[in-house]
């Protein structure tokens, strides 16, 4: 009898070590990848997300702040600029660039110029995971939502689905 009290003890604590041990579940999304200036120039981006439950500490970018949990989402704004031929993105870099190309969390996130047989605005595609979309305006948000392991998914707002009809 006491061998069973032993193992259940045993399997109670076992099992409360694993429960406490996952609650501390960090990550740290580098978020790497190119900007793109109509000079012909490319740089490099690095803009991630990371996530320290000890600390209690989530990092944006170079920035970090503390938190008691790991927020819903953050939001990205894209700027077209007026002449249409550059963007703007606060947290990627302090001016106008052209295109980027951006891996953060297994997502692939590109800004690409193309021609269009179309009206297209600022003949911008903005491209998540293969799927295409084109700016409605001249702004537009990429939305990354957050769960306990990290990136959960990602959505954008301001922009319509390319369904072929563009090219």
């Amino acid at each position: 009898m006491n061998i069973f009290k032993n193992a259940t003890n045993y399997s109670l604590t076992t099992l409360l070590c694993i429960t406490a041990s996952s609650a501390f579940a960090d990550f740290n999304f580098k978020g790497e990848g190119t900007l793109s200036y109509p000079t012909g120039i490319t740089k490099p981006l690095n803009f991630g997300f990371a996530w320290n439950e000890k600390e209690q500490k989530f990092t944006i970018g170079k920035k970090s702040y503390s938190m008691e949990q790991v927020p819903d989402s953050y939001s990205i704004a894209l700027a077209i600029n007026k002449n249409e031929k550059t963007v703007w993105i606060q947290e990627f870099t302090k001016g106008f660039f052209e295109q980027f190309d951006w891996t953060i969390g297994g997502h692939r996130i590109q800004l690409k110029k193309e021609q269009f047989k179309n009206n297209v605005l600022g003949n911008y595609v903005l491209i998540l995971d293969d799927n295409q979309y084109f700016f409605t305006s001249r702004a537009a948000s990429l939305n990354i939502h957050f769960n306990n392991s990290g990136i959960k998914s990602i959505s954008i707002d301001g922009v319509t689905k390319d369904f072929g009809t563009k090219k």
